[in-house]
């Protein structure tokens, strides 16, 4: 971990009850086709193999970007994966309308063989204010006192040869996400309020992250 993470990360490791309970189902996908269906992948390669989706990284200067759109606010999501020896990827949830923040982020999800981190993006580190002093040398010291409390992270092992299955759970300010039935994290933050976020991504580094049985519930 970058020294400067640990000024606005706290390590999280908890016991907790689910936030929200499942409302009405908005999204569901099983990848039984060949086509990408509503996957946009901005950013390539993404591509439905075997009845799983596969993102992989092709640019050197981003991640493999795949994405759905539905208008949501408080959410639970699912999804099973598997690193597969990928560096990692992020679950993310945007507002391309949202023009306080880098490219309408709003808050995310990262997972790496050793971590799960979630953040805060619109109050955080992509807020354009932020964003643009964490470009300067002479303000990341500044920015990194507007970081406290934007994110949080916890340490553990991801088994990339097997298939893990997610719960992230968001309701009001608050965001909680569940690794292979455990809680494992849980982050309150102002940002994770943002009246609508109109898509939900994947964003993959490495060689390819598999996905598969990915359902979007509105959260009650």
């Amino acid at each position: 971990m970058k020294p400067f993470l640990v000024l606005f990360f706290a390590f999280s490791a908890f016991a907790a009850e689910p936030l929200a309970q499942q409302g009405e189902l908005i999204f569901i996908d099983d990848f039984e086709r060949s086509e990408l269906g509503e996957w946009k992948p901005l950013i390539p390669s993404f591509a439905v193999q075997n009845g799983v989706l596969k993102g992989w990284q092709t640019r050197d200067d981003h991640g493999a970007v795949g994405r759905v759109y539905r208008p949501m606010k408080n959410v639970i999501v699912e999804f099973k994966f598997k690193l597969d020896g990928s560096t990692g990827f992020n679950a993310v949830f945007d507002d391309e309308n949202h023009k306080g923040s880098h490219a309408g982020h709003i808050y995310r999800v990262a997972f790496a063989p050793k971590q799960i981190r979630i953040g805060d993006d619109k109050e955080g580190v992509m807020r354009n204010d932020i964003f643009e002093m964490r470009k300067d040398p002479a303000k990341k010291a500044e920015a990194d006192k507007l970081l406290i409390g934007r994110g949080t992270a916890t340490n553990i092992t991801i088994d990339p040869k097997s298939w893990h299955g997610v719960t992230i759970e968001i309701l009001g300010d608050q965001m909680q996400v569940t690794l292979d039935g455990k809680p494992a994290v849980l982050l309150k933050s102002p940002g994770i309020a943002h009246e609508t976020k109109e898509s939900f991504h994947f964003t993959v580094n490495g060689p390819g992250v598999l996905f598969d049985d990915i359902r979007i519930w509105q959260a009650k």
